[in-house]
């Protein structure tokens, strides 16, 4: 069968198939593959043919509390996401679910209302609900008051509906500014303030036919035959909790979009709520139940363990985003010559790209402690290291004395071969992400093409080389990949650092 095979098999690339024994060996002609893969090189390079239509909803920070290091890894990660998604050839559709209404809600109003604090914006809603959380947390009667806003709020009281109004509003602008540092533009934002009365009239109708039930007075999906416990829709004062509106939610998503699948990018910590909605989904609603996808990730926390904005030990995304840029203003000055704004612009690319690498490069279900240091080392498994290898490949570039030219016959050493390689497996690695909605596999593949060309750069010379123009045109592809890469990261590549 080997010795039938191999004079039968005429793969591209191979120079020679030989059969030993019940063995097959194929020869890669380096000079062939390299040359075709090298001349393959040019923007649209990797992109994929998929069809179809993915609804992607991340980002969604509820109103009213704060924006912290917590909810970067999901809008990192979102973002990512959809640019990976669309780069495979998929339409996108942005959408961003927002907690407007309900308790948290009810106890920043509370905290507004009898908490003497001064102020207004977004960030400032947060200190106030963390404030107020503190006080209600072993006080009974403020805890009732905040139930009875929260039931006034739902009732539509004039006064408290004024409030709600213009306080949410200011943490709708706090939240833009936010969304354009991770280039994210949302093609819709749903609020649970729309969804919440469908849901309560959905729950009921859902009773009377049978297919939810009360229970001491709330209306709940049993699910405990799935071994899922019981999922409460409606609390015994009819409150609708975010379970049933998420019923509507994912009803209102297919009808105004008609996605192939819906993918929602939440927290671990909701892992048994989306269990409980999907399988509700299927009795409910089989042909939407059938998009619906959870992207899963795990929490960021602290050295010092699990941040709450209940406590007010987070690290909130103003601050972060301050100190990083101080951070990598200070590394930056110390390995660059730029001065004044292209200083300022470089060090916000480098602390901006630190902070959505840092997010993204892991597996989602993996936890993260973070760590100032680490995500800005110029040598590590960082962005800032990544765009520094494609600030020096721009800078050869620049210093180049003769144009590049695809020669792959020149480009025999191993650590050449090594880069053909590893930029050939750039639209695998892609494709394979969208695939599977794993962002960090290309975050994991262009630290791994970085790697690459720094050990080519540092033992192999170009610029005045005998092979200069080989080597250039190799340089040209590699830095092109990079910057690709980046880009589908969400990560801008300076062309100087």
């Amino acid at each position: 069968i080997a010795q039938d095979l191999a004079g039968k098999v005429k793969p591209r690339y191979i120079s020679q198939v030989k059969a030993l024994g019940p063995y097959i060996n194929f020869y890669i002609d380096w000079e062939k593959y390299g040359q075709e893969v090298l001349q393959d090189i040019d923007k649209n390079y990797g992109k994929g043919e998929r069809t179809g239509k993915y609804l992607v909803e991340f980002a969604h920070p509820n109103t009213h509390k704060a924006y912290h290091i917590g909810h970067v890894r999901n809008i990192a990660l979102g973002e990512s996401l959809c640019r990976i998604l669309e780069f495979s050839g998929l339409k996108v559709v942005r959408a961003n679910y927002q907690g407007d209404i309900g308790p948290h809600v009810a106890k920043c109003l509370w905290g507004l209302l009898n908490l003497k604090l001064k102020g207004e914006g977004g960030k400032f809603l947060g200190e106030v609900y963390t404030a107020a959380s503190k006080k209600v947390k072993e006080n009974k009667k403020a805890e009732e008051e905040v139930r009875q806003i929260n039931k006034d709020l739902y009732a539509g009281k004039k006064d408290l509906v004024k409030l709600w109004k213009k306080t949410r509003q200011w943490s709708l602008d706090y939240f833009d500014h936010i969304y354009k540092d991770f280039g994210a533009k949302f093609d819709r934002f749903y609020f649970e303030s729309e969804v919440e009365g469908p849901g309560i009239k959905l729950a009921k109708e859902l009773k009377k036919k049978g297919i939810a039930k009360e229970s001491e007075g709330a209306i709940v999906m049993d699910l405990k035959k799935e071994g899922l416990g019981v999922y409460v829709l409606l609390t015994q004062d009819q409150t609708p909790l975010y379970s049933i509106k998420d019923f509507v939610l994912a009803d209102l998503q297919d009808k105004e979009h008609k996605p192939d699948r819906i993918v929602h990018v939440v927290a671990s910590e909701q892992d048994l709520h989306f269990k409980q909605l999907f399988k509700s989904l299927e009795i409910v609603n089989p042909k939407v139940a059938k998009k619906e996808y959870h992207l899963s990730y795990n929490l960021v926390t602290l050295p010092s363990g699990k941040m709450s904005s209940r406590e007010g030990n987070v690290i909130l995304y103003d601050d972060l985003k301050e100190e990083m840029h101080k951070l990598a203003l200070k590394i930056t000055k110390e390995k660059s010559e730029l001065k004044g704004k292209e200083l300022e612009k470089v060090a916000s690319m480098v602390a901006l790209g630190a902070l959505k690498y840092g997010m993204i490069s892991h597996s989602p279900e993996k936890e993260i402690v973070f760590d100032w240091d680490k995500i800005v080392d110029f040598q590590g498994d960082t962005a800032p290291y990544i765009q520094y290898t494609y600030a020096r490949a721009q800078s050869i570039l620049r210093k180049a004395l003769t144009k590049g030219k695809a020669k792959a016959s020149d480009l025999k050493e191993a650590k050449e071969k090594a880069l053909i390689k590893k930029i050939s497996e750039f639209p695998e690695i892609a494709d394979k992400a969208a695939q599977d909605l794993r962002p960090h596999y290309v975050a994991n593949y262009v630290f791994d093409l970085a790697t690459l060309f720094n050990e080519f750069y540092q033992s192999i010379p170009v610029i005045g080389s005998e092979k200069e123009e080989a080597r250039i045109f190799l340089v040209e592809n590699v830095s092109q990949v990079l910057e690709r890469g980046l880009q589908l990261l969400g990560i801008e590549a300076p062309e100087e650092m």
